[in-house]
């Protein structure tokens, strides 16, 4: 188990418009043997804002990780990721690409971006579910988070 996880909550802000992938990931997290913190923000530019303690996010936790959709209004993933990489107070919080595209040419830039993984979201609830709960066992229990 994650050291983080026995003392304090795992933060993760999962940037996602659709209000159904989101209350499903909510869902999938709720039965958690780790305590999870999940903050939904709807667009890239929500998401620049609250990791940067901007305005309505100056008091937010720090994500422990990010949970980005590529396909987002405002300011897509790919801009996010590039935003996130390239910022050194941020760079090393690890960003898992979380979205329906299958492109190539998707996986590539997210990659060549740092993103830490990529994840093509199921459309299945079920396989939703699945993949959320991968995620919470790798990423929460099994990988040492850096400290903020």
């Amino acid at each position: 188990m994650n050291n983080l996880s026995a003392v304090m909550p795992i933060e993760v802000l999962l940037v996602e418009d659709n209000p159904g992938d989101a209350l499903l990931t909510r869902i999938a997290l709720e039965d958690s043997k780790i305590t999870v913190h999940l903050n939904v923000v709807e667009d890239g530019v929500e998401a620049m804002a609250f990791l940067r303690k901007q305005e309505k996010y100056a008091t937010v936790p720090h994500p422990d990780i990010v949970l980005l959709d590529l396909n987002l209004p405002k300011k897509d993933g790919r801009e996010v990721l590039a935003e996130i990489k390239g910022d050194e107070n941020l760079k090393r919080i690890p960003v898992v690409v979380l979205t329906t595209s299958q492109a190539e040419e998707d996986i590539l830039k997210a990659y060549n971006l740092a993103a830490n993984c990529y994840i093509t979201k199921p459309v299945d609830f079920d396989q939703f579910v699945k993949i959320i709960r991968s995620i919470e066992n790798f990423w929460f229990a099994i990988v040492k988070l850096p400290p903020e």
